[in-house]
């Protein structure tokens, strides 16, 4: 009997001490405290914020890790859970290596709070990010696997912003950790619904105290959603896709976030069932024997043309392969290419849905230009 209660002894010892069991993995922050408000959230799945007394917030993602936000001039609670890190306002020297967050950034007017980037000044699609890095304002630090740690410390970085990416690099994480360096990773990249990735914009405002800006450019992307919510669907086939200088096409897994876009303008994404479900990648490589069999048959190209440089003309289209003159999309006049960087603009998705809305729907046949998207002549 003594062993045996002994042996139960050793199991419950150990099981208070395994990673996720006690104070760790508490819900709330472990001291008492109760929130006094939540963050409601229309399609975000991947993180959540709660608000407490005196200003505090914990921002909570999904795989990610658990942060308190220390007002200004505060300090961090007495008793929390030992696994939530402590963010300390105001935080004004960012390093930003999850290059779909600069947008988000961008549409609070906040760039102020990055300092340095993990995207060289010609990486960049978003303006605002060139002319503050042209200015001085933001500092290249190195990319995501590569970092500078001697600049990121001479900054005094008070944060790095990360993408999942990051996965691939956990000794850089770990480094970043080792030198007091909070990481917080984005994973926006892994929210089902698009907007959900727009909406990763209000988890930046919990940072900088700017909620009320999140909000009101957050509900702009969504009323370009609502617009068109509630039209018929076209019964219209579309592809989009982009060659890549070995020849092989590089198109979207069926079921991610551009084939949603698709869906919810009124669309049908071409393939049925291309890639991998439980893989996070959104693209996919396959040959162009296996691309066309499908393709030659949609309604609607739609060209990534920002990855390999922007298509000007149908020549220089049809000059990319052979086969593609054989495209039904092609000889209808229906091909279309993206103008920008589609992962550098998470916080303009709504508006990307309207315009495949619009590229479906218009019966205009002047229509040659939209927001994201101009039609090949």
């Amino acid at each position: 009997m003594k062993r045996f209660l002994s042996g139960m002894l050793c199991i419950l010892l150990i099981l208070t001490c395994l990673p996720g069991c006690g104070q760790e993995t508490q819900e709330g922050l472990g001291n008492g405290w109760e929130p006094i408000d939540s963050m409601e959230l229309l399609y975000a799945q991947c993180f959540s914020v709660d608000y407490y007394q005196e200003g505090y917030k914990l921002i909570s993602i999904q795989d990610g890790g658990r942060f308190l936000v220390v007002p200004e001039g505060k300090e961090v609670p007495r008793g929390i859970a030992r696994d939530i890190v402590p963010l300390y306002q105001p935080l004004n020297r960012i390093y930003l290596a999850a290059t779909s967050a600069m947008c988000l950034f961008d549409a609070l007017e906040r760039l102020d709070a990055i300092r340095l980037s993990g995207t060289r000044q010609d990486g960049w699609y978003v303006e605002s990010a060139v002319q503050a890095m042209e200015r001085g304002d933001i500092l290249y630090a190195g990319k995501y696997n590569e970092p500078d740690y001697e600049m990121i410390l001479d900054n005094h970085c008070d944060l790095a912003v990360e993408s999942t990416m990051i996965g691939h690099a956990s000794d850089v994480k770990e480094k970043l950790e080792t030198l007091k360096i909070p990481v917080l990773v984005d994973h926006s990249s892994t929210e089902p619904h698009p907007l959900g990735r727009t909406e990763w914009i209000r988890l930046y405002a919990a940072l900088l105290n700017e909620e009320e800006k999140a909000e009101q450019v957050f509900q702009e992307q969504v009323k370009h959603l609502t617009d068109v919510a509630d039209a018929e669907p076209t019964g219209k086939t579309v592809v989009f896709f982009h060659i890549s200088s070995s020849g092989f096409v590089v198109t979207r897994r069926t079921g991610d976030y551009v084939s949603k876009m698709i869906e919810l303008a009124g669309g049908k994404y071409a393939f049925d069932n291309l890639g991998d479900p439980d893989k996070v990648g959104s693209t996919v490589t396959v040959e162009m024997e296996t691309f066309y069999n499908v393709a030659k048959d949609a309604d609607y190209v739609i060209y990534n043309s920002t990855i390999g440089g922007e298509i000007k003309d149908m020549e220089e289209f049809l000059g990319l392969s052979d086969v593609l003159k054989n495209f039904k999309a092609v000889k209808n006049g229906n091909v279309w290419c993206t103008s920008r960087n589609m992962f550098q603009e998470a916080m303009k998705l709504g508006q990307m849905i309207a315009d495949f809305h619009e590229m479906l729907t218009s019966t205009d046949p002047n229509l040659t230009q939209l927001t994201y998207m101009y039609k090949l002549q």
